[in-house]
């Protein structure tokens, strides 16, 4: 199983962007589905999550101006950015709970780096 995300890059204060994250390989079911974020010299911290029903939950920085969503039939997340600032900047991580040949487990992308400039 592999989570490949996409969709980072240089932005200027009050811009948007998208990321976007597909899982691949022998998935069984996929569960939550979300994305973290890691700015540098700080802890990762949670962006956003969705369940397979659709339901969402959002860290305080971001709510109103992120949104996330799935596509279940493809298996893949996106997170919609808008009103971006410079506090945004971070290397986002998208995350999958999905069952696979190998079992329950939480799988990680490589991290897609956003920089918002002010």
């Amino acid at each position: 199983v592999q989570l490949q995300a996409s969709g980072g890059g240089l932005v200027q204060a009050g811009g948007s962007l998208r990321l976007s994250c597909a899982a691949s390989g022998s998935i069984f079911s996929i569960n939550d589905m979300g994305w973290y974020r890691q700015a540098p010299g700080k802890e990762r911290e949670l962006v956003a999550t969705i369940s397979s029903g659709g339901s969402t939950n959002y860290a305080d920085s971001v709510k109103g101006r992120f949104t996330i969503s799935r596509d279940n039939a493809k298996n893949t997340v996106a997170l919609q950015m808008n009103s971006l600032k410079p506090e945004d900047t971070a290397v986002y991580y998208c995350t999958a709970d999905l069952t696979g040949i190998a079992g329950p487990y939480d799988y990680w992308g490589q991290g897609t780096l956003v920089t918002v400039s002010s």
